[in-house]
């Protein structure tokens, strides 16, 4: 469904991607958010299309899967907190019924972890900061958090740092496998735009579709390939982990950076041989560039996931 939405329309697809991995997290066994706080969430995401999504990074401290501490901090206030701090990068903000924020405590040792912030609260405000060349419509804007009222309750995962140390594997898996086929989604529709193209145009010089020549048919052949790839590691990766057996954190990191790399590729091929034509505003292979151009910001991102295999390998 995700990559089938991407095709269409990945910013869309992004933000129902990060819905969907939250409440994997949230409702799988195990999970240490309070039952009666998972079940309400699903309610009412059933009832009228409730929006979720994690919300993580900030200026100074980036992607927190690097490491370092949240500047947003959670203070004690009676049984509750008061949540004061930042979020950039934060998909689909304008249409969030609930972040799971990322938060340190101001405790003598402090914590680390998530509060659901409903975005009804006061104080939340977001500043439409996104502008960037890829998923436009996402609405990846930043949440700005001004002493922001949450119940007790809501602190669903608050750990000491050294808790957060080890990735997750089915959070990986889920999150890996959903990008990757987002991804996969947007280089499927260029590739259906290349095709009709050189089935269609038929220079003068030539008196026959582009789809006629050789190197051309070798293109298509190639994309083909590397998308009949793409599709059966993101099927494995989906059925294993639907299956109850999650693979390593390193070989969900291995399975997105095959498939987006692959992605990448194959829009790229048919932006060069497609010429000017693909690069004009008014076709839909622009936009297609552009925003396959975004799966390598996504983590696990590509130096990351080779430096830990290096480092596995190597004995590091």
């Amino acid at each position: 469904m995700v990559g089938t939405i991407g095709a269409g329309d990945p910013a869309t697809a992004l933000v129902l991607a990060m819905t969907l991995l939250q409440h994997g997290l949230i409702h799988r066994e195990g999970s240490p958010w309070p039952r009666a706080l998972s079940d309400a969430v699903g309610r009412d995401t059933a009832a009228r299309g409730a929006l979720i999504n994690a919300l993580r990074v900030e200026p100074e401290l980036g992607t927190p899967a690097r490491g370092g501490l949240p500047e947003t901090v959670a203070r004690r206030h009676g049984d509750g907190w008061r949540v004061t701090g930042r979020k950039i990068y934060s998909t689909g903000a304008p249409a969030l019924t609930y972040g799971v924020v990322f938060v340190r405590t101001d405790e003598p040792e402090p914590r680390i972890g998530n509060l659901l912030v409903p975005f009804g609260a006061p104080g939340i405000r977001i500043e439409e900061t996104w502008d960037h060349l890829g998923l436009r419509a996402s609405g990846s804007h930043d949440v700005v958090f001004e002493d922001v009222s949450v119940p007790g309750t809501h602190a669903v995962d608050l750990r000491p740092p050294s808790g957060w140390q080890a990735p997750d594997p089915l959070q990986q898996a889920w999150s890996c496998a959903l990008l990757a086929a987002l991804y996969d989604g947007v280089a499927r529709a260029a590739q259906g735009w290349f095709v009709r193209f050189l089935r269609e145009r038929r220079p003068g010089s030539l008196g026959a579709p582009l789809a006629s020549l050789q190197r051309f048919q070798e293109a298509v052949g190639e994309n083909e390939r590397l998308l009949a790839v793409n599709a059966r590691l993101i099927a494995g990766l989906a059925a294993e982990t639907d299956a109850g057996f999650a693979p390593a954190p390193r070989e969900s990191g291995f399975v997105k950076v095959t498939v987006t790399e692959n992605a990448i590729q194959a829009v790229q091929r048919a932006a060069e041989l497609c010429g000017n034509a693909a690069l004009s505003r008014r076709n839909p292979l622009e936009r297609h560039l552009r925003d396959v151009l975004c799966a390598r910001i996504h983590w696990p991102q590509g130096d990351a996931v080779r430096s830990a295999a290096g480092r596995t390998a190597l004995g590091g």
